[in-house]
């Protein structure tokens, strides 16, 4: 049977979008399949994404040296990635991770960072407040500052810039989601909410936490969806001003465990301090549960608990309103992306990307490609094989 196209990459996320430009220059017949951005979440009824955003936290260093990797490479392309969409992404603004002093968790993203030759530095107490005065962190903590390669990246953008780069390479975009996909022996055929059927010689899902959904894999994959509520915090622009050095923070320390990243301008012309990490789990069992999630505004006692530790660890701001937004994380046991085949030699997963995967977007991608280019990733610095793992 004759297939509409070679390959069909299911979600046009950050992960999806990736996968599809980098396919799309190495060979034809390349279609990608995700809607855009809904104009009122609250009424929409389809599946949503991630990366309605304009905040996501870049940078090399982490204490796992995959995830170092992954980043890292990602980051070397954004340039080649916004000359050639003509779109601007990325800001370099930093970035500092802080934990208590001496710890595994600074030492190992110290060395992480040094064994692919990233420029850091290692701030104590004293040199953390001397450095970021906006702050009060926790006492006895040190921090692994990168200065360079680091900041954040608008999800919204990089997807857009994506997609550009992906049509211009020759892929099609089909703008709508899919509800079934099958193995029909010879060729994948995938159906979506229009009622239409296009058909691959291969297939891959990268819709991340709506990968869990009914009747698109044979078997479901073995990875946990979470709520999360990230909460933003309006500033003036004066205030903006005067964080205009602020760098995007993660901290890890005892009780708190939380990323913030400065001031940024919205579409709505203002800017927005965000600050995430619930304090506790929300699982999301069902595709039904996580499309409501994502029309509401997150959960409350979240909220609190976000905007208590936004204070305490910026005591200067002033915000004029806050808001909250629902998000959500996939988490695979072995704590890396999923990047396999399923039962189907024809049908494989991208998804699981632990809700740190932003900035590194484009090189999980190109590995996604690679899967179904090459039929195997190739050994190319990784400790972890990116097992896919089912139910």
């Amino acid at each position: 049977m004759a297939a509409d196209f070679k390959y069909i990459v299911v979600g046009r996320g950050m992960m999806g979008a990736a996968a599809a430009k980098h396919l799309a220059k190495q060979t034809g017949g390349v279609a990608v399949i995700g809607p855009d951005e809904p104009e009122n979440r609250k009424a929409h009824q389809g599946v949503f994404a991630s990366h309605y955003d304009e905040g996501r936290i870049t940078r090399t260093v982490d204490p796992d040296r995959d995830w170092a990797l992954l980043a890292n490479r990602s980051i070397a392309r954004y340039a080649e990635i916004e000359a050639e969409s003509g779109l601007e992404f990325y800001t370099e603004a930093g970035c500092v991770f802080v934990a208590p002093a001496q710890s595994d968790y600074i030492a190992n993203t110290a060395k992480a960072a040094a064994s692919l030759g990233v420029e850091t530095k290692v701030l104590d107490e004293a040199g953390l407040k001397a450095t970021f005065p906006f702050f009060a962190l926790p006492d006895g903590c040190e921090g692994v500052f990168q200065v360079k390669g680091a900041g954040h990246i608008s999800p919204r953008k990089l997807v857009k810039a994506q997609s550009i780069i992906a049509e211009m390479a020759g892929a099609t975009v089909v703008r709508d989601y899919v509800t079934a996909i099958r193995d029909e022996g010879g060729v994948v055929a995938v159906e979506t909410s229009e009622g239409r059927t296009y058909t691959a010689k291969k297939v891959l899902l990268a819709a991340g936490g709506f990968s869990i959904g009914e009747n698109l894999l044979p078997q479901s994959v073995d990875m946990s969806v979470h709520g999360r509520t990230v909460t933003l915090f309006e500033v003036s622009k004066a205030q903006a001003a005067d964080f205009v050095a602020m760098p995007s923070l993660i901290l890890n320390a005892p009780g708190i465990d939380i990323y913030l990243l400065p001031p940024i301008c919205y579409p709505d012309g203002k800017f927005y301090l965000k600050i995430g990490g619930d304090p506790d789990d929300y699982r999301l069992e069902t595709e039904a549960e996580l499309r409501a999630w994502f029309r509401t505004e997150g959960r409350p006692a979240a909220r609190d608990y976000l905007m208590a530790v936004a204070r305490r660890i910026v005591p200067d701001l002033r915000p004029l309103s806050v808001s909250t937004a629902a998000c959500a994380v996939s988490h695979t046991k072995g704590g890396y992306p999923m990047i396999g085949y399923t039962s189907s030699p024809r049908l494989a997963v991208l998804t699981g990307c632990a809700g740190t995967s932003a900035k590194s977007s484009d090189e999980i991608g190109r590995l996604g490609a690679e899967l179904l280019l090459e039929g195997k990733i190739a050994d190319q610095g990784y400790a972890t094989d990116f097992k896919a793992a089912f139910r």
